[in-house]
C-alpha cells in the first residue's frame, strides 16, 4: 500500500514538474526566428557593413538561425537606426558606427533617443581613418595642406559618406581646429565619394584606411596623415595628423551592434556570447587583420560606457566646430 502511494506521488511530482518546464521552457528559449540585422549604410558600400555580414555568418552558424543582413541607408543612418528602435519582435538588431553617437547631438528632432532606446550589445572592431588628397594638388603634407587652404578659403572641398559620419565629423574637427575654410560635399556611401575624389572631382577626404590603402599605394591618391594618436598598423609609414602640428587630432572608426532597448536580456546575451566567439574564429581574424581592422569585443556593458562617452565627445566637438548637416 504504502509502495503503490509513494509511486502514485511520484507520478503526480514528476507530472507536475514536467508541466513547470514545458511552461518555462518558452522564456527560456532564444531565438525562436530568423535573427535580423539592420544596416543602416548601402549593401557592399561600408566597412561596417563587411564587418557584419563576416560576424553575422559565424553568428548563424554558432545559433544554428539564419542571420538575415537588410540595408536601410537614409538621412545619415537615422532610418535605419530607428528601424532597429521600433522594432518588437525581440530578434531584431542594428549594426552602428560613430554616426550613431554624433546624430544625437548632429541632427534636430532625432525619432529616437541615442542612449535610452537602444541597447547595447557588443563593441565588434575598429580601424583608423586617413586624409588623403588628389595628387594634382601638389601638396605633400599636412602643413602645406593647412596653408593652401588659409591662401584660398573656400576653395578646397571635402566628400563624405554622409552626414555625421566620421569623415564628416573628422572634416569639420580639421576645419576647426586649423583655421581653414572648407566645403563639405556629402554622398550616400564612401564608394561614391572614393570614385569622386580618384576622378579629380573633389579635392580631398578622410576614410577608412584599409579602403584608401591600395589606391594610395597605386599613387592615385596621396596620404597626408592618419587619424590616430600614434601610428596606424596597417601604414606605419603615413605620419599621423597629431605629429604634424595637431596633437589633439584623434579618430577612428568603429562599429558596433544594438538592439531596441525592449529586446529580453538572454537575447542581447546570447547575442553577446555568439559575437564574442565569432570574432575569434581563425578565419575571422585573419580576414578583418589584412583588412587593417582590429577586433575588440567584450560586454554591453562596455559597449554602453564606449557610447556614452563618445555622445559626449562628439556634442562637444559639435558644438564647438559649430558643425552643421549640409
Amino acid at each position: 500500500m504504502k509502495n503503490r502511494f509513494f509511486i502514485a506521488s511520484l507520478a503526480l511530482f514528476s507530472a507536475f514538474l514536467g508541466s513547470a518546464q514545458a511552461q518555462s521552457a518558452p522564456a527560456q528559449t532564444w531565438p525562436t526566428q530568423p535573427i535580423q540585422l539592420i544596416v543602416p549604410f548601402p549593401g557592399g558600400a561600408s566597412t561596417l557593413d563587411a564587418v557584419v555580414r563576416l560576424v553575422g555568418a559565424e553568428v548563424s552558424r554558432e545559433l544554428a538561425t539564419p542571420v538575415i543582413v537588410e540595408n536601410k541607408p537614409g538621412a545619415g543612418t537615422v532610418i535605419g537606426v530607428d528601424a532597429v528602435a521600433k522594432a518588437t519582435n525581440r530578434h531584431t538588431f542594428g549594426g552602428v558606427a560613430n554616426s550613431f553617437t554624433v546624430n544625437q547631438t548632429l541632427v534636430k528632432n532625432l525619432p529616437y533617443k541615442t542612449l535610452d532606446d537602444l541597447a547595447p550589445v557588443i563593441l565588434l572592431a575598429k580601424t583608423a581613418n586617413v586624409l588623403a588628397i588628389k595628387p594634382s594638388l601638389g601638396i605633400n603634407n599636412l602643413q602645406e595642406l593647412i596653408a593652401y587652404a588659409k591662401k584660398n578659403p573656400g576653395k578646397l572641398s571635402y566628400g563624405s559618406f554622409g552626414n555625421g559620419t566620421t569623415p564628416h565629423f573628422a572634416g569639420e574637427m580639421l576645419k576647426s581646429m586649423a583655421g581653414i575654410d572648407m566645403v563639405h560635399v556629402p554622398y550616400k556611401a564612401q564608394g561614391p565619394a572614393l570614385t569622386d575624389l580618384l576622378a579629380g572631382n573633389i579635392d580631398l577626404m578622410f576614410g577608412n584606411l584599409p579602403d584608401f590603402m591600395p589606391h594610395i599605394r597605386s599613387g592615385k591618391i596621396k596620404a597626408l596623415g592618419t587619424t590616430y594618436l600614434t601610428r596606424a598598423p596597417l601604414a606605419p609609414e603615413i605620419p599621423t595628423i597629431a605629429e604634424q602640428g595637431l596633437p589633439n587630432f584623434e579618430t577612428d572608426s568603429w562599429y558596433g551592434i544594438i538592439a531596441p532597448v525592449s529586446t529580453p536580456k538572454i537575447a542581447i546575451d546570447t547575442m553577446n556570447a555568439s559575437f564574442n566567439k565569432a570574432l575569434q574564429d581563425p578565419a575571422v581574424k585573419r580576414n578583418l587583420a589584412e583588412r587593417g581592422i582590429e577586433i575588440i569585443g567584450g560586454t554591453p556593458d562596455a559597449f554602453g560606457k564606449h557610447l556614452r562617452e563618445e555622445v559626449a565627445k562628439y556634442a562637444g566637438i559639435v558644438k564647438s566646430s559649430n558643425m552643421k548637416i549640409d
